[in-house]
C-alpha cells in the first residue's frame, strides 16, 4: 500500500478509547474449568516482555515458556500474508494506542491458553481476490486449540476471513472486537463433531458481507449484546448439529438476522432489536441454557449499539480520514478494494480508483453521506467493478438472493456520485435468469456521471428518491432502467441487447440521448409507471407501439428511424413540455 502511515489512520476509524480497566481474566467460556486448564490466563505465570519487530514477537510468541508480549507501534508481516505460530501460555497485548499487527496475523494450531488484546490486525487482503480463494490469510485462526481469549482487538481487510475458529477449538470467548469492511467476518467451524463451546458478547460488526457470524456444528454458542450493522448477505447463521443462543443483541440494516440454515441446527433467541432487518429471523429447537455453563449479565439490547460502539475495539483516541483516498490493484494506492475505501472514508470523501477489474461487491452504507467513487483515468473503460450474482440465484441457505442482495454496486447513502467507473453485472442469464442489477440505488441524490452500466436484465435498480445519469451508457436485455424512483438519463446512451422494454416502474425522465438496440421493432420503451422520453434519437429497434402495460407515457420531439407520431404513441403538448424537464424531476437538487 502506497502509506503505512494512512492505512494506520483509517484503521482507527470510529474506534473511541477502550475501558482503561479492561478484565484480566476472561469470562465465558473461556473462562472455565476445563480438559486440564482454569480458565484462560495466557502468558501470566512467565516473564513480560515488549517487543516493536517483527524478530522478537516471533521469538517469543513461538517461546515453549509462557510470555506476556506487549506490542508496541506497529509490525509488519514478512511476507505478506505470514501467520505467526502461537504457542501455549501467551499473551499478546497491544501497549497502549496504535499497537497493530499489518499483512499478516496469528494462527493457533492445538494450543492452548492464549489471549489476544488491544490490537489492530489489519491488511492482508489480496488485491482482486474478493472471495478469499487464492491464500488463506486470515486474521486470527485457531484449529483444535482451546481456552482462548480473543477481546478488544480491531480485524480489518485481511485476506481470507478476520476471524476462523476451526477444528474442534474449545473454550473460547470473542468479547469487545470490532469487525469491519472485508467481506468474511466470523467463522466457527471447519469439522464433523459437535464439540465446540464459544461465548461471543459485545463485538461490533460492520460493513461486512458475510459470516456474521457463520457457526457450524458448535456444542453452544453463546452470542449476547452484540451489535451486527450493515451486512450484505446474511447475519448470524448456525449450521449442521450446531447450537445456538441468541440474546439482546442488536441488528441494524442486516438481511436475514438470524438463521438456522440446517434440519439439525438449533437456535433460541429472546430481546433482541432487529432494525431494518428483514428476512429470516429463525427459531429453531432448545438449544442449551447457557446459565448451566457460567454466570453473566446482560445488557439491554437497546443500549448495546451505544455501549459497543464506545467501547470496542483496542485502545486509541478516534482520529480523522483522510478525504482523498485512493485505490489500486497494484498496491499503490492507500486500498486495494473498493469496499475497503468506502468503509474507511469519512462524509464527503472523495475516493479515486486506478485503472483494472475490481472483482467484488461495494456497499455505500446508509452512514456514508456525500462520496464519490471517480475512476482515476476519466475513462470508465478502464476502471471495472464486476460481479457475477443474479437475483434469481439460490442462497445456500434456501430462497433466492433478490435485486437488494446481488447487485455488484449498492448505495444506500445518500449524495453518492460514481464518475468514470464501470459498473457490470456479469451473471450468466442462461443459468440464472432473472434480474442481474449493476446497480442498486436506495439513497437520495445518487448521481452517476461519466458511467457505464452492463449486464441483462434489470441493469439498474433505481429505489431511491432521486437519481440522475449524465452521459452514461446502459446495456442490457430488458428492464434495464427500473425501479421506484425519480430516475432522470440526461444525454444518456441506453443499449437494447434483446426483445423488452427500456424502462419499468418508477417515474423516468429520458432527456436527449440515444436509445440503441437490435432487432429491429423488438423493443417497447417502457411498461409500467411514468415514463416521458424527449429530444432522443430512436434506433429502428424500438416498437411502432412502443408503450406497453398500464402506466403514464409521452414523448416529444424525439428523432431516429424508430421516432413516429401516431395515435398509439402520445406527445407532450408545447405548453405540456417545459413541465417535463431535468429541473422539474429533480425538485431543487442541482448535481
Amino acid at each position: 500500500m502506497r502509506a503505512a502511515a494512512i492505512l494506520a489512520l483509517v484503521a482507527g476509524l470510529l474506534l473511541v478509547p477502550a475501558p482503561a480497566q479492561a478484565e484480566q481474566r476472561a469470562d465465558g467460556f473461556a473462562g472455565l474449568n476445563a480438559l486440564g486448564v482454569d480458565g484462560t490466563t495466557g502468558g501470566a505465570a512467565g516473564r513480560t516482555v515488549t517487543v516493536d519487530n517483527l524478530t522478537d514477537l516471533e521469538r517469543y510468541a513461538t517461546a515453549a515458556e509462557p510470555y506476556v508480549i506487549k506490542v508496541r507501534g506497529s509490525i509488519t508481516m514478512e511476507p505478506y500474508g505470514k501467520e505467526i505460530a502461537v504457542a501455549s501460555d501467551k499473551s499478546i497485548v497491544g501497549e497502549g494506542a496504535g499497537a497493530e499487527i499489518v499483512h499478516g496475523g496469528f494462527f493457533l494450531n492445538g494450543v492452548h491458553n492464549v489471549i489476544i488484546r488491544n490490537l489492530t490486525i489489519r491488511d492482508s487482503y489480496v488485491p482482486g481476490d474478493w472471495d478469499g480463494k487464492t491464500k488463506d490469510y486470515d486474521g486470527i485462526q485457531m484449529d483444535g486449540a482451546h481456552h482462548v481469549w480473543i477481546d478488544h482487538n480491531h480485524f480489518t481487510r485481511t485476506g481470507d476471513g478476520l476471524l476462523d475458529i476451526r477444528k474442534d477449538s474449545d473454550y473460547v470467548t470473542v468479547s469487545w472486537n470490532v469487525f469491519s469492511d472485508h467481506n468474511k467476518a466470523v467463522g466457527v467451524g471447519w469439522t464433523a463433531n459437535v464439540v465446540t463451546k464459544v461465548t461471543f458478547h459485545h463485538n461490533w460488526i460492520r460493513g461486512t458481507h458475510q459470516r456474521n457470524a457463520s457457526i457450524d456444528n458448535t456444542e453452544a454458542a453463546h452470542w449476547y449484546n452484540n451489535y451486527v450493522q450493515d451486512t450484505a448477505m446474511y447475519g448470524t447463521m448456525i449450521r449442521g448439529g450446531g447450537r445456538l443462543v441468541v440474546e439482546n443483541s442488536y441488528y441494524q440494516g442486516v438481511p436475514d438476522p438470524i438463521v438456522a440454515k440446517d434440519p439439525a441446527s438449533q437456535v433460541v433467541q429472546r430481546g433482541n432489536v432487529l432494525r431494518d432487518s428483514p428476512g429470516r429471523s429463525d427459531s429453531a429447537g432448545a438449544a442449551f441454557d447457557p446459565s448451566a455453563y457460567y454466570a453473566y449479565t446482560l445488557d439491554p439490547a437497546d443500549k448495546v449499539p451505544g455501549i459497543v460502539s464506545r467501547g470496542a475495539g483496542p485502545l486509541g483516541a478516534e482520529r480523522r480520514a483522510p478525504r482523498r483516498i485512493t485505490v489500486a490493484l497494484d498496491g499503490t494506492g492507500d486500498f486495494a478494494s473498493v469496499q475497503a475505501a468506502v468503509g474507511a472514508a469519512p462524509r464527503g470523501a472523495e475516493i479515486t480508483v486506478g485503472p483494472g477489474v475490481y472483482r467484488e461487491m461495494p456497499r455505500v452504507w446508509a452512514g456514508r453521506r456525500d462520496l464519490t467513487i471517480k475512476g482515476a483515468t476519466g475513462n470508465a473503460e478502464d476502471v471495472v467493478i464486476t460481479y457475477d450474482l443474479s437475483a434469481g440465484a439460490a442462497k445456500f441457505y434456501g430462497g433466492t438472493w433478490g435485486t437488494a442482495q446481488s447487485a455488484t454496486l449498492a448505495v444506500l447513502a445518500d449524495g453518492v456520485t460514481v464518475r468514470d467507473v464501470t459498473l457490470q453485472n456479469a451473471t450468466d442469464e442462461t443459468v440464472n435468469p432473472g434480474p442481474a442489477p449493476a446497480a442498486r440505488l436506495a439513497g437520495d441524490r445518487t448521481a452517476f456521471d461519466g458511467a457505464r452500466l452492463l449486464g441483462n436484465a434489470g441493469v439498474l435498480q433505481a429505489d431511491g428518491r432521486r437519481t440522475y445519469l449524465r452521459g452514461c451508457y446502459a446495456e442490457g436485455d430488458a428492464d434495464i432502467v427500473r425501479g421506484q424512483g425519480t430516475t432522470v438519463l440526461d444525454g444518456c446512451t441506453v443499449r437494447s441487447v434483446g426483445p423488452g422494454n427500456v424502462l419499468a416502474g418508477g417515474t423516468v425522465l429520458v432527456n436527449g440521448g440515444r436509445l440503441e438496440g437490435d432487432p429491429a421493432k423488438s423493443v417497447s420503451l417502457g411498461n409500467s409507471g411514468a415514463a416521458v422520453v424527449r429530444d432522443a434519437w430512436l434506433g429502428a429497434h424500438v416498437m411502432d407501439d412502443p408503450w406497453a402495460g398500464e402506466g403514464r407515457f409521452a414523448e416529444y420531439r424525439n428523432t431516429g428511424p424508430g421516432a413516429a407520431v401516431t395515435a398509439d404513441r402520445p406527445q407532450l403538448t408545447d405548453r405540456q413540455a417545459p413541465r417535463h424537464t431535468v429541473e422539474r424531476y429533480l425538485a431543487g437538487w442541482r448535481p
